[in-house]
Protein backbone atom coordinates (compact mmCIF):
# COMPACT_ATOMS: atom_id res chain seq x y z
CA UNK A 1 0.00 0.00 0.00
CA UNK A 2 1.23 3.42 -1.18
CA UNK A 3 1.60 5.85 1.56
CA UNK A 4 -0.73 7.98 -0.19
CA UNK A 5 -3.08 5.20 0.58
CA UNK A 6 -1.87 4.52 3.77
CA UNK A 7 -2.97 8.36 4.84
CA UNK A 8 -5.69 8.51 2.91
CA UNK A 9 -7.59 5.12 4.71
CA UNK A 10 -6.36 6.69 7.85
CA UNK A 11 -8.00 9.88 7.21
CA UNK A 12 -11.24 8.53 6.38
CA UNK A 13 -11.14 5.66 9.35
CA UNK A 14 -10.99 8.92 11.82
CA UNK A 15 -13.43 10.77 10.17
CA UNK A 16 -16.03 7.99 9.00
CA UNK A 17 -15.18 4.82 11.25
CA UNK A 18 -12.79 5.97 14.02
CA UNK A 19 -14.63 8.83 15.33
CA UNK A 20 -18.29 7.31 15.66
CA UNK A 21 -19.99 9.96 16.01
CA UNK A 22 -23.55 10.48 15.20
CA UNK A 23 -25.61 13.73 14.96
CA UNK A 24 -28.76 14.05 17.22
CA UNK A 25 -31.44 15.56 15.51
CA UNK A 26 -29.39 17.05 12.49
CA UNK A 27 -29.81 17.54 8.94
CA UNK A 28 -28.44 14.49 7.42
CA UNK A 29 -24.80 14.70 6.21
CA UNK A 30 -24.62 15.60 2.71
CA UNK A 31 -21.13 16.01 0.24
CA UNK A 32 -21.10 19.78 1.18
CA UNK A 33 -20.93 18.96 4.79
CA UNK A 34 -18.12 16.54 4.41
CA UNK A 35 -16.06 19.05 2.41
CA UNK A 36 -16.95 21.74 5.09
CA UNK A 37 -15.71 19.05 7.79
CA UNK A 38 -12.26 18.02 5.96
CA UNK A 39 -11.65 21.40 4.98
CA UNK A 40 -11.91 22.52 8.51
CA UNK A 41 -9.64 19.80 9.18
CA UNK A 42 -6.86 20.95 6.55
CA UNK A 43 -7.24 24.27 8.39
CA UNK A 44 -7.24 24.14 11.31
CA UNK A 45 -4.08 21.46 10.74
CA UNK A 46 -0.54 22.76 12.28
CA UNK A 47 2.33 23.06 10.65
CA UNK A 48 5.05 20.08 9.96
CA UNK A 49 6.15 20.64 13.40
CA UNK A 50 5.11 18.99 15.48
CA UNK A 51 2.76 16.99 12.91
CA UNK A 52 -0.79 15.89 12.36
CA UNK A 53 -1.72 12.96 14.23
CA UNK A 54 -4.54 10.84 14.10
CA UNK A 55 -6.08 11.99 17.65
CA UNK A 56 -5.58 15.75 16.57
CA UNK A 57 -7.57 15.16 13.28
CA UNK A 58 -10.29 13.48 15.80
CA UNK A 59 -10.29 16.54 18.04
CA UNK A 60 -10.95 18.78 14.94
CA UNK A 61 -13.90 16.95 13.50
CA UNK A 62 -15.37 15.99 16.61
CA UNK A 63 -14.98 19.98 17.63
CA UNK A 64 -16.56 20.71 14.48
CA UNK A 65 -19.22 18.56 14.69
CA UNK A 66 -20.09 19.67 18.33
CA UNK A 67 -20.08 23.46 16.64
CA UNK A 68 -23.06 23.04 14.28
CA UNK A 69 -26.19 24.29 15.23
CA UNK A 70 -28.80 21.47 16.11
CA UNK A 71 -31.87 21.25 14.62
CA UNK A 72 -35.28 21.44 16.31
CA UNK A 73 -37.63 18.67 16.03
CA UNK A 74 -40.48 18.47 17.94
CA UNK A 75 -40.79 15.10 19.33
CA UNK A 76 -38.13 14.06 17.40
CA UNK A 77 -35.24 11.42 18.91
CA UNK A 78 -33.88 10.26 15.74
CA UNK A 79 -30.16 10.05 15.21
CA UNK A 80 -28.69 10.71 12.09
CA UNK A 81 -25.64 8.56 12.10
CA UNK A 82 -22.14 9.14 9.69
CA UNK A 83 -22.72 5.74 7.76
CA UNK A 84 -19.01 4.91 6.43
CA UNK A 85 -20.26 3.27 3.35
CA UNK A 86 -22.10 6.76 2.09
CA UNK A 87 -19.18 9.11 3.52
CA UNK A 88 -15.91 7.50 2.58
CA UNK A 89 -16.65 7.25 -1.26
CA UNK A 90 -17.66 11.24 -0.77
CA UNK A 91 -14.14 11.88 1.27
CA UNK A 92 -11.78 9.95 -1.02
CA UNK A 93 -13.33 11.39 -4.34
CA UNK A 94 -12.97 15.17 -2.31
CA UNK A 95 -9.04 14.51 -1.53
CA UNK A 96 -8.45 12.81 -5.38
CA UNK A 97 -9.48 15.93 -6.54
CA UNK A 98 -7.71 18.19 -4.12
CA UNK A 99 -4.38 16.20 -3.90
CA UNK A 100 -2.47 19.00 -1.97
CA UNK A 101 -4.42 18.26 1.33
CA UNK A 102 -2.62 14.94 0.40
CA UNK A 103 0.58 16.58 0.35
CA UNK A 104 0.19 18.48 3.44
CA UNK A 105 -1.02 15.58 5.82
CA UNK A 106 2.18 13.59 4.30
CA UNK A 107 4.34 16.09 5.14
CA UNK A 108 3.22 16.89 8.53
CA UNK A 109 2.97 12.93 9.00
CA UNK A 110 6.61 12.25 8.12
CA UNK A 111 7.85 15.30 10.10
CA UNK A 112 6.24 13.79 13.07
CA UNK A 113 7.72 10.58 12.39
CA UNK A 114 11.34 11.94 11.84
CA UNK A 115 11.06 13.69 15.12
CA UNK A 116 9.81 10.49 17.04
CA UNK A 117 13.06 8.78 15.54
CA UNK A 118 15.06 11.56 16.59
CA UNK A 119 13.85 11.52 19.96
CA UNK A 120 13.80 7.60 20.32
CA UNK A 121 17.47 8.02 19.01
CA UNK A 122 18.52 10.83 21.51
CA UNK A 123 17.15 8.63 24.30
CA UNK A 124 18.71 5.40 22.96
CA UNK A 125 22.67 7.07 22.72
CA UNK A 126 22.34 8.40 26.09
CA UNK A 127 21.82 5.02 27.76
CA UNK A 128 24.45 3.56 25.47
CA UNK A 129 27.06 6.19 26.51
CA UNK A 130 29.28 4.18 28.67
CA UNK A 131 28.98 1.30 25.65
CA UNK A 132 30.00 4.13 23.40
CA UNK A 133 32.68 6.14 24.93
CA UNK A 134 34.26 4.37 27.82
CA UNK A 135 34.10 0.73 26.94
CA UNK A 136 37.26 -0.88 28.44
CA UNK A 137 39.84 -1.69 25.70
CA UNK A 138 38.07 0.25 23.22
CA UNK A 139 40.33 1.95 19.98
CA UNK A 140 41.05 5.20 20.49
CA UNK A 141 42.61 7.27 18.22
CA UNK A 142 43.67 10.70 17.62
CA UNK A 143 43.94 12.57 21.39
CA UNK A 144 42.53 10.69 24.07
CA UNK A 145 41.41 13.64 26.03
CA UNK A 146 39.88 15.66 22.59
CA UNK A 147 37.37 17.46 23.23
CA UNK A 148 34.90 16.38 20.50
CA UNK A 149 34.09 12.40 19.71
CA UNK A 150 33.44 10.75 16.40
CA UNK A 151 32.94 7.43 16.35
CA UNK A 152 33.15 4.88 13.47
CA UNK A 153 31.87 1.10 13.22
CA UNK A 154 33.23 -0.22 10.32
CA UNK A 155 33.57 -3.66 8.61
CA UNK A 156 36.80 -4.63 6.49
CA UNK A 157 35.04 -5.58 3.80
CA UNK A 158 33.09 -2.75 2.79
CA UNK A 159 33.91 -0.50 0.77
CA UNK A 160 32.32 2.87 1.75
CA UNK A 161 34.66 2.31 4.86
CA UNK A 162 37.58 1.92 2.18
CA UNK A 163 36.20 4.84 0.48
CA UNK A 164 36.09 6.83 4.13
CA UNK A 165 39.68 5.77 5.46
CA UNK A 166 40.95 9.13 3.65
CA UNK A 167 38.44 10.93 4.94
CA UNK A 168 39.25 10.16 9.06
CA UNK A 169 43.11 9.89 7.89
CA UNK A 170 43.32 13.82 7.00
CA UNK A 171 40.69 14.19 10.30
CA UNK A 172 43.43 12.35 12.45
CA UNK A 173 46.46 14.31 10.84
CA UNK A 174 44.87 17.94 10.91
CA UNK A 175 42.76 18.13 13.80
CA UNK A 176 44.91 17.55 17.08
CA UNK A 177 42.25 17.90 19.19
CA UNK A 178 39.63 14.91 17.61
CA UNK A 179 39.38 11.76 19.63
CA UNK A 180 38.10 8.98 16.99
CA UNK A 181 36.67 5.75 18.66
CA UNK A 182 36.75 2.39 15.92
CA UNK A 183 33.99 0.09 16.62
CA UNK A 184 34.27 -3.66 14.62
CA UNK A 185 31.06 -4.17 13.60
CA UNK A 186 31.86 -7.49 11.23
CA UNK A 187 28.28 -7.99 9.66
CA UNK A 188 29.42 -8.71 5.59
CA UNK A 189 31.14 -12.45 5.50
CA UNK A 190 32.60 -14.87 7.68
CA UNK A 191 35.77 -13.14 6.85
CA UNK A 192 34.79 -9.94 8.51
CA UNK A 193 34.11 -11.96 11.72
CA UNK A 194 37.38 -13.22 11.65
CA UNK A 195 39.00 -10.12 10.56
CA UNK A 196 37.57 -8.73 13.60
CA UNK A 197 38.50 -11.52 16.05
CA UNK A 198 42.00 -10.36 14.87
CA UNK A 199 41.45 -7.22 15.30
CA UNK A 200 40.41 -7.14 18.77
CA UNK A 201 43.51 -8.48 19.46
CA UNK A 202 45.64 -6.50 17.55
CA UNK A 203 43.80 -3.27 19.70
CA UNK A 204 45.11 -5.01 23.01
CA UNK A 205 48.79 -5.52 22.02
CA UNK A 206 51.55 -3.25 22.21
CA UNK A 207 51.54 -2.36 18.61
CA UNK A 208 50.60 0.67 16.02
CA UNK A 209 46.74 -0.16 15.89
CA UNK A 210 46.19 2.26 12.78
CA UNK A 211 49.30 0.85 10.47
CA UNK A 212 47.35 -2.13 10.86
CA UNK A 213 43.59 -0.44 10.53
CA UNK A 214 45.35 0.77 7.00
CA UNK A 215 47.21 -2.07 5.74
CA UNK A 216 43.48 -4.37 6.16
CA UNK A 217 41.91 -1.35 4.25
CA UNK A 218 44.37 -0.89 1.31
CA UNK A 219 44.39 -5.26 1.14
CA UNK A 220 43.61 -6.33 -2.45
CA UNK A 221 40.84 -8.74 -2.21
CA UNK A 222 38.79 -9.96 0.38
CA UNK A 223 39.84 -9.31 4.04
CA UNK A 224 39.71 -12.41 6.14
CA UNK A 225 41.37 -14.23 8.45
CA UNK A 226 44.36 -14.81 6.70
CA UNK A 227 44.46 -11.33 5.68
CA UNK A 228 44.96 -9.79 9.82
CA UNK A 229 47.47 -12.54 11.07
CA UNK A 230 49.53 -11.38 7.86
CA UNK A 231 49.09 -7.62 8.49
CA UNK A 232 49.38 -8.76 12.59
CA UNK A 233 52.80 -10.54 11.50
CA UNK A 234 53.95 -7.85 9.95
CA UNK A 235 53.94 -5.54 13.10
CA UNK A 236 55.62 -8.41 15.08
CA UNK A 237 52.64 -10.28 16.58
CA UNK A 238 52.15 -14.13 17.15
CA UNK A 239 49.81 -15.11 14.13
CA UNK A 240 49.44 -19.12 16.22
CA UNK A 241 48.94 -16.77 18.99
CA UNK A 242 46.55 -14.46 17.89
CA UNK A 243 44.83 -17.76 15.85
CA UNK A 244 44.55 -19.57 19.15
CA UNK A 245 42.90 -16.12 20.83
CA UNK A 246 40.04 -15.69 18.08
CA UNK A 247 37.02 -17.61 20.20
CA UNK A 248 37.66 -16.26 23.14
CA UNK A 249 34.90 -14.79 25.55
CA UNK A 250 37.05 -12.05 25.89
CA UNK A 251 37.54 -11.02 21.99
CA UNK A 252 33.30 -12.38 21.22
CA UNK A 253 32.21 -9.71 23.96
CA UNK A 254 33.73 -6.60 22.28
CA UNK A 255 32.24 -7.49 18.75
CA UNK A 256 28.87 -8.66 20.45
CA UNK A 257 28.96 -5.02 22.33
CA UNK A 258 29.10 -3.75 18.81
CA UNK A 259 25.90 -6.33 17.68
CA UNK A 260 23.91 -4.55 20.52
CA UNK A 261 24.70 -0.59 20.06
CA UNK A 262 24.11 -0.94 16.56
CA UNK A 263 20.44 -2.96 17.33
CA UNK A 264 19.41 -0.39 19.79
CA UNK A 265 20.45 2.31 17.35
CA UNK A 266 18.84 0.45 14.24
CA UNK A 267 21.88 0.50 12.35
CA UNK A 268 22.23 -2.02 9.29
CA UNK A 269 24.68 -0.38 7.32
CA UNK A 270 28.86 0.53 7.27
CA UNK A 271 30.17 2.68 7.66
CA UNK A 272 28.04 4.08 10.42
CA UNK A 273 29.21 7.46 12.06
CA UNK A 274 28.67 8.47 15.86
CA UNK A 275 28.48 12.46 16.55
CA UNK A 276 27.06 14.07 19.33
CA UNK A 277 23.56 13.03 18.98
CA UNK A 278 23.30 12.18 15.32
CA UNK A 279 23.79 8.68 13.38
CA UNK A 280 25.14 8.82 10.28
CA UNK A 281 24.99 5.94 7.75
CA UNK A 282 27.42 5.85 5.09
CA UNK A 283 30.40 7.44 3.85
CA UNK A 284 29.42 11.34 3.90
CA UNK A 285 32.68 12.95 2.82
CA UNK A 286 35.32 14.84 4.73
CA UNK A 287 33.75 18.08 4.20
CA UNK A 288 30.25 16.92 5.73
CA UNK A 289 32.49 15.24 8.84
CA UNK A 290 34.25 18.49 9.47
CA UNK A 291 31.58 20.63 9.22
CA UNK A 292 29.77 18.57 11.99
CA UNK A 293 33.13 18.33 14.47
CA UNK A 294 33.13 22.02 13.79
CA UNK A 295 29.55 22.65 15.10
CA UNK A 296 29.64 20.20 17.74
CA UNK A 297 32.78 22.83 19.20
CA UNK A 298 30.43 26.16 18.33
CA UNK A 299 26.99 24.85 19.98
CA UNK A 300 27.44 21.47 21.42
CA UNK A 301 25.23 19.84 18.52
CA UNK A 302 26.10 18.78 14.76
CA UNK A 303 23.76 20.93 13.47
CA UNK A 304 23.79 24.69 15.40
CA UNK A 305 20.59 27.20 15.12
CA UNK A 306 20.33 29.99 12.54
CA UNK A 307 21.66 33.02 13.42
CA UNK A 308 18.79 35.79 13.96
CA UNK A 309 19.76 38.36 10.77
Amino acid sequence: MSRLTTILVLLVGILAGGLGASLLARPAVNEGAVRAIVEDVVAKAPKPEPGLTPSAVETIVADFIARQPKQNLPGSTAVATLDPSTLNPMIEDYLLKNPGIMQKVSAALEAQLTAERMAATKTALAELKPAIYEAPGQIVLGNPQGDVTLVEMFDYNCTYCRQALPDLATLLDEDKNLRVILKEFPILSQGSIDAARVAVQVADAQVDYWAFHQALFTNRGQVDKAAALKAAADLGLNPITLEMGMNTPDVAAVIDQSYRIADRLKITGTPTFIIGEEVIPGAIGLDALKQRIANMRACGATVCPAQPG
